[in-house]
C-alpha cells in the first residue's frame, strides 16, 4: 500500500504541459524560481512604497482622471472632522436662536390678543349696561350739547353743500344752452337778411349772458368748495377726535366699574394684587379721556370760530355774486369775483383769535 501512495505522489509531481509531454520539465523549474524571485522584489517594492509614500489626508483627487493637469485637485486634508462638528453646532445653536424669536414673537401676539380680549370684553359689558340702564357713565353736559350741536350742523351744511352742486350743475347746463342759442341766433342772422337786426341783437344778448353766468359760475364753484372743505374735512376731522372721546370714555368706565367691583369684594393676599392691577389701568384710562376731553374742547372752540369767518366771508362773496348778475351789472359781478383771492375782515376780525392771545 505505500509503494502505491508513493506511486501517486510521485506522479503528482511530475508536471504535464500543454501536449501532455514531460521533456520541459527543467524549464518550468526555473520559470517557477524565476517567478518566485520577481514576487519576492515586488513584496519588498510595495513595502517601501507603503512606507514612503504619501499620507492618507495628503492625497488628492484628480477631477481629469489619470493623468489630468493639477486644476480641478481638492486637497482632502483641509476636509476635517472638527470643522464639519462646529459647522453642525453653528447651525443647531442659528436653528434654536431662530425657534426662540419666533416663540418671542407668538407669545408677544398672544399676549395683546389676550389684552385685547380682555378690553373688548369689559367695554361690551359696560355698554350692555348703560344701554340697559345697570351701569353708570361720565358725563360732560356742557361738551355733549357741543358736540350734539356740531353734528346737527353738519348734517345742515351737508343739506346746503348738495344744494349748491345741484344748483351749479343746473346753472352749469343753463349756461351751456345760453351758448348754443347765441351761436344759433348768429347763424340766422348771417342767413336772414330781413331779421338780422333782430337775431343779431338777440345773439349778443345770449353771448353777454353766457359770459356772465361763467363768472357767476366760477364763484359758486369757489362757494361749493369752501363749503365742501369745511364740511368733509374741518368738521370732520373735529368728529374723529370726537369718536375717539367717546371710545376712551366707555374705556375709562369700563375700568372705573371694574375697580369698583374688585374693590366691593374680600381683600385677600390674591384680591390686593389685583385691585392694584386695576388701579394702575384705571389710571391709563383715565389720563387718555381726560387728555382726549382736552383736545375735543380745543378742537369744536377752533372750529366754531373757523366756521364763522369762513362762512361769513362765503356768503357775502355770493350774495354779491347773484345779485349783481341777475341785475345785469356786469362790472360789479367781475369786482366781486375778483374779491375771493382778497382775505376780507368780518365784523370783529381786528380782534386777535384766543389762539394768538398771550
Amino acid at each position: 500500500m505505500s509503494d502505491g501512495i508513493m506511486s501517486k505522489a510521485a506522479t503528482m509531481e511530475i508536471p504535464i504541459n500543454s501536449n501532455g509531454n514531460t521533456g520541459a520539465l527543467a524549464e518550468d523549474d526555473g520559470l517557477e524560481q524565476a517567478t518566485r524571485r520577481q514576487w519576492r522584489l515586488d513584496e519588498k517594492d510595495l513595502q517601501q512604497v507603503m512606507a514612503s509614500g504619501p499620507n492618507l489626508n495628503e492625497t488628492s483627487i484628480v477631477s481629469g482622471g489619470y493623468g489630468g493637469t493639477a486644476e480641478g485637485i481638492i486637497p482632502t486634508g483641509s476636509i476635517k472632522g472638527p470643522s464639519m462638528q462646529q459647522s453642525g453646532s453653528s447651525s443647531s445653536v442659528a436653528a434654536a436662536a431662530a425657534e426662540e424669536a419666533t416663540r418671542g414673537v407668538a407669545v408677544e401676539k398672544l399676549e395683546t390678543v389676550k389684552k385685547w380680549g380682555l378690553n373688548t370684553y369689559k367695554c361690551t359689558k359696560q355698554m350692555i349696561s348703560e344701554r340697559f340702564g345697570r351701569g353708570s357713565r361720565t358725563v360732560d353736559l356742557e361738551l355733549e350739547a357741543q358736540i350734539e350741536l356740531l353734528r346737527d350742523t353738519k348734517r345742515k351744511y351737508g343739506s346746503v353743500l348738495r344744494l349748491a352742486r345741484a344748483l351749479t350743475n343746473h346753472f352749469y347746463n343753463m349756461v351751456q344752452t345760453q351758448h348754443a342759442l347765441g351761436d344759433a341766433f348768429a347763424d340766422l342772422s348771417q342767413k336772414s337778411p330781413e331779421l338780422r337786426d333782430e337775431f343779431g341783437y338777440n345773439a349778443e344778448t345770449q353771448k353777454l349772458l353766457c359770459r356772465n353766468g361763467e363768472t357767476l359760475l366760477g364763484a359758486i364753484n369757489f362757494f361749493v368748495s369752501s363749503i365742501n372743505t369745511l364740511v368733509n374735512k374741518t368738521m370732520e376731522d373735529t368728529l374723529m377726535t370726537i369718536k375717539m372721546y367717546e371710545n376712551a370714555r366707555l374705556e375709562f368706565d369700563a375700568y372705573r366699574s371694574d375697580l369698583e367691583e374688585l374693590s366691593l369684594g374680600p381683600r385677600d393676599a390674591a384680591a390686593t394684587a389685583r385691585i392694584d392691577a386695576a388701579q394702575q389701568q384705571y389710571q391709563v384710562q383715565k389720563d387718555k379721556y381726560e387728555r382726549l376731553r382736552s383736545d375735543v374742547t380745543i378742537k369744536l372752540r377752533f372750529l366754531e370760530e373757523n366756521k364763522v369767518k369762513v362762512m361769513h366771508k362765503q356768503l357775502l362773496l355770493f350774495h354779491n355774486a347773484i345779485s349783481a348778475y341777475f341785475a345785469g351789472n356786469q362790472q360789479q359781478l367781475e369786482q366781486t369775483l375778483e374779491r375771493f383771492n382778497v382775505k376780507l375782515n368780518p365784523p370783529g376780525a381786528d380782534k386777535p383769535s384766543w389762539l394768538e392771545e398771550p
